[in-house]
């Protein structure tokens, strides 16, 4: 996800919120998730010997990709606005090795691919109780889930190298690593495995530690891999972002979208 739009609709908005509540106080669901092995499903000897898949064209893509009747709740948007419609060329790592968790981050493609769709997702903030304090009562409603989903499909086994990819680059960057998105410059100092979700021929989960605006802040990422397909998902919680603490994946997302492709 656009480093940009995190900072400023999430971080400024959290921050804000959290000084409010200083002042104010006078200073002071998801589904079940699969777990692979090291945080990963892994399919690639069944789909070695298996004939590649066919590329889909973009209009299939679009077929594929999430609608808002696809899920229970939320928003889904399928024309992005430009803050989270982010080009290739618009994201570089420091480290080449890092490339593809920048743009699996940023809402970017990895590598090259024969075409893609994006989506976007907003859920909905809780509602608090009527007699919950002022400050339960504004986290609440800043407890909000955001997903980019970038569907992008390969030639010539181009989506399995995806995935092979992002793995190395999970490994060798898990110490952290600087990125610098349409022309801002981002720090993330942590790349930790995660629970891998069902449904897709090969899976990688990972929670990275955005470091911005003095506040250490999670970033979910998921990298799933069907046939030719690569479905990657960016995911922050505007609450976390503003917190620090720690926010899960809101699986029903990936699920739906894994779902439609299968």
């Amino acid at each position: 996800m656009r480093p940009t739009a995190v900072r400023r609709s999430a971080l400024a908005a959290s921050a804000a919120a959290l000084a409010l509540l200083v002042t104010a106080c006078g200073g002071s669901d998801d589904g079940d998730s699969g777990k692979g092995d090291g945080g990963k499903t892994d399919a690639s000897a069944a789909a070695s010997a298996a004939p590649a898949a066919k590329a889909l064209t973009a209009a299939e893509l679009e077929k594929a990709a999430l609608v808002q009747a696809d899920v229970k709740d939320g928003k889904v948007v399928t024309k992005l606005p430009a803050g989270d419609d982010i080009a290739a060329d618009k994201v570089e790592a420091e480290d080449e090795a890092c490339q593809p968790l920048a743009r699996v981050q940023s809402g970017v493609a990895v590598g090259s691919p024969a075409a893609t769709v994006k989506r976007s997702w907003t859920g909905e903030p809780q509602k608090p109780a009527k007699d919950a304090d002022p400050e339960k009562a504004l986290l609440a409603g800043l407890d909000v889930d955001k997903v980019l989903v970038t569907l992008a499909s390969y030639e010539d086994g181009g989506a399995e190298q995806v995935l092979k990819d992002v793995d190395a680059a999970a490994e060798k960057c898990a110490g952290g690593f600087g990125y610098t998105s349409v022309g801002e410059k981002f720090e993330i100092v942590k790349a930790a495995e995660a629970e891998a979700p069902k449904g897709a021929d090969e899976a990688i989960a990972l929670t990275l530690t955005l470091s911005a605006e003095g506040v250490e802040a999670p970033v979910n990422i998921v990298v799933t891999r069907i046939g030719s397909t690569v479905a990657a998902f960016s995911a922050i919680n505007f609450a976390a972002m503003g917190t620090g603490e720690e926010a899960p994946f809101p699986t029903r997302i990936s699920d739906a979208q894994l779902a439609k492709l299968g």
